[in-house]
């Protein structure tokens, strides 16, 4: 009977030890329960009972009430969404579009964009909105128009997306259009016309090298003529009497004083000291 007596308080310590672990453990819970944190490029939804409250929670530290309130964490850092489209242009040839998009959440607008869309806002709003644009932007633009004005596409894309977003809580940042995939038959025909545009850019470039190089042959001769016409000009009675007298000159300077007996004309010169020696 003594050993059962003693028994009865080491039960009776054991039951108190184990209601007041679980009470600290459930009162750590609680305490834990009622604390969140909202990291950097978040916002956080407070729900109370499942209504969501209008302001958002910016980052920090915060206390909410246990069992009553749950806190729901959105992103509203740049993010990328990347999709393919596929879609009919104006001449009709079909076109694979591929596209990434870069945008973020208005911060403010989170709790409405929560209450009206959810967190699979990607799947419900942006995803549809890019398939429709899309189609209806390559519908106004012929294949070749979507090559060489692939700037003009983009920002088409890129505006019609911002306008139909943005009353949503959804900023688009910018827009990649990664790629635009035709037909085999439409690129084989694209690299046909590419390739006799360039043969045709050649054929004129040579054609013009071929111009200007006999224009400049021309232009020479002409200079060379007109060189020869001022020399001609150039060659006067004057000048020409100018060139007698030098070549008389050079001739006397030559000279070695003795009288030639026979000149080229009719009358001979007469050598006076051959005659002198004639006696009578």
């Amino acid at each position: 009977m003594k050993d059962e007596f003693n028994a009865q308080p080491d039960i009776s310590k054991i039951i108190k030890l184990i209601f007041m672990g679980a009470g600290i453990f459930l009162l750590l819970g609680l305490i834990f329960s009622s604390v969140y944190i909202i990291s950097a490029g978040e916002r956080g939804v407070l729900l109370t009972f499942g209504k969501p409250n209008e302001i958002a929670i910016t980052e920090g530290l915060h206390f909410k009430f246990p069992f009553a309130q749950s806190i729901k964490k959105m992103d509203i850092k740049t993010q990328k969404y990347e999709t393919d489209a596929s879609a009919a242009s104006k001449d009709l040839q079909v076109v694979s579009t591929q596209i990434a998009v870069n945008y973020h959440l208005v911060p403010e607008g989170v709790p409405t964009l929560y209450q009206e869309i959810g967190i699979y806002y990607q799947d419900r709003i942006i995803q549809p909105a890019v398939q429709e644009i899309i189609k209806a932007s390559t519908a106004e633009f012929t294949a070749e128009e979507l090559i060489t004005r692939r700037p003009e596409v983009k920002e088409k894309i890129k505006e019609l997306l911002r306008e139909r977003l943005s009353s949503r809580g959804v900023i688009v940042e910018d827009i990649s259009i990664t790629n635009f995939d035709f037909s085999e038959s439409f690129n084989a025909a694209i690299e046909q016309k590419v390739t006799a545009e360039q043969l045709k850019l050649k054929a004129e470039r040579d054609l013009q090298r071929i111009m200007i190089e006999a224009q400049q042959t021309i232009e020479s001769a002409k200079a060379e003529a007109e060189a020869l016409r001022l020399q001609k000009m150039e060659i006067t009675t004057d000048l020409i009497e100018l060139r007698r007298i030098e070549v008389q000159r050079l001739a006397i300077e030559k000279w070695n004083g003795i009288l030639p007996s026979v000149t080229g004309g009719a009358i001979p010169f007469i050598d006076i000291t051959k005659q002198s020696e004639v006696t009578f």
